[in-house]
């Protein structure tokens, strides 16, 4: 994709609320004494706009985890971005959907509970040590978000993905180093 007539203007370091990427752009689009603008990024072309000092779409929030299955990668990447958007309630009920996910993936039924998911991923040891707190904290949460007439705030949706973020690295990235390290060792004997 080529932007139409974006110019040189000053250099700005950001990080792309889109690709994640964190780069230095000059290539863009100014209005009103460099108050607002909007850079385009170099690794996937999307326009990063600012006003005054606010980017928009945000830097997603988190870290990438490795080794989940699609359908949870898909829905983590969707939380990370609803907080860099601002749309923390959105994030909240994400969180709280993930971990539905998660059981199923890993043998609940379908159709349970959401009570029930929690408890499976409990009593299976996907939780890990003093972790229970913080599973039934998504899940209370989660619940007020989409049950009662309450305001999520960022405090809210960034401390549901912080510990999400552990939670997904407990169950899938971690084992998954473990496994490719054990496959390589094995190969090279």
């Amino acid at each position: 994709m080529t932007w139409l007539k974006a110019e040189s203007i000053r250099t700005s370091s950001f990080v792309c609320g889109f690709c994640g990427e964190k780069i230095s752009s000059q290539l863009g689009y100014l209005r009103d004494r460099e108050v607002d603008k909007i850079y385009i990024c170099h690794c996937c072309d999307c326009p990063n706009v600012f006003f005054s000092d606010s980017q928009y779409p945000g830097e997603q929030f988190g870290n990438k985890v490795e080794n989940l299955p699609e359908n949870i990668e898909s829905l983590y990447d969707e939380a990370r971005e609803c907080v860099g958007i601002q749309a923390y309630a959105a994030t909240v009920m994400e969180c709280r959907k993930i971990l539905m996910h998660i059981a199923v993936e890993k043998g609940a039924k379908e159709g349970e509970s959401f009570k029930q998911y929690v408890e499976y991923l409990d009593s299976k040891g996907y939780v890990p040590p003093d972790g229970k707190e913080w599973v039934d904290h998504i899940r209370d949460i989660g619940n007020v978000a989409n049950h009662e007439i309450r305001i999520m705030v960022e405090e809210n949706a960034k401390d549901l993905i912080t510990f999400l973020e552990m939670l997904l690295k407990f169950i899938y990235e971690f084992p998954g180093k473990i496994t490719k390290r054990t496959s390589k060792k094995l190969s090279s004997e």
